[in-house]
């Protein structure tokens, strides 16, 4: 079971790729919604009014993948497959990678467009910082006040992180478990006396 996830953080800096006077500009957004993209996709037409296309791909999600692949009015299969197709081979999700064209007078052919939109959506991601996270779960413990050493002590041998605390009479504590330890770690508290536990919705 893969419980990691490539990304990136923050944009990428600005690519350029150039092939008989067309030039291929390449951008690679961290994005969370179709939303996101699209905004980042509206910001780049305004500030490339001029150029021809704005092809695009992007992928959502950390384990169950959702993505789409524009080719923007270049022959079908000839710039947003290509771009995809990158995003595939650098494993990177929640991504949207756009390349700007403004044609150079030249036709490039389907063969010479699919090389020169891998190329600057690959010139892009070579750019971008790229970073490894793992898909965690969160888990809700509850517990009366008298038991907190108990859950301390699991809590510290099993090196887990806390990402919220309630403590009063009835104390409920919230951390984030690697996707692959979950059902182990669940099975510890479950099994603890007078120790509830339960997986939250992310």
């Amino acid at each position: 079971m893969k419980d990691t996830y490539k990304t990136i953080t923050k944009a990428s800096p600005e690519v350029l790729f150039k092939d008989r006077n067309s030039k291929f500009f390449g951008y690679a957004f961290p994005v969370k919604t179709e939303d996101e993209a699209t905004l980042h996709l509206e910001e780049l037409k305004s500030k490339h009014h001029k150029a021809r296309h704005w092809c695009y791909a992007w992928q959502l999600g950390k384990s169950d993948f959702q993505y789409r692949a524009n080719d923007d009015g270049e022959p079908s299969n000839s710039a947003g497959m290509p771009i995809y197709g990158q995003i595939q081979s650098f494993e990177v999700t929640n991504i949207l990678i756009v390349v700007v064209r403004y044609f150079g007078g030249v036709k490039l052919g389907v063969g010479g467009l699919i090389n020169a939109y891998k190329t600057a959506a690959q010139m892009a991601l070579e750019e971008a910082d790229i970073i490894t996270y793992t898909i965690d779960e969160v888990f809700e413990i509850s517990f009366d006040y008298p038991e907190m050493n108990i859950v301390m002590r699991l809590i510290k041998e099993n090196n887990l992180t806390i990402i919220e605390q309630k403590l009063a009479l009835d104390c409920k504590i919230y951390i984030s478990v690697r996707k692959k330890e979950a059902d182990a770690i669940f099975e510890k508290f479950n099994s603890t006396y007078k120790v509830g536990i339960k997986r939250m919705e992310h």
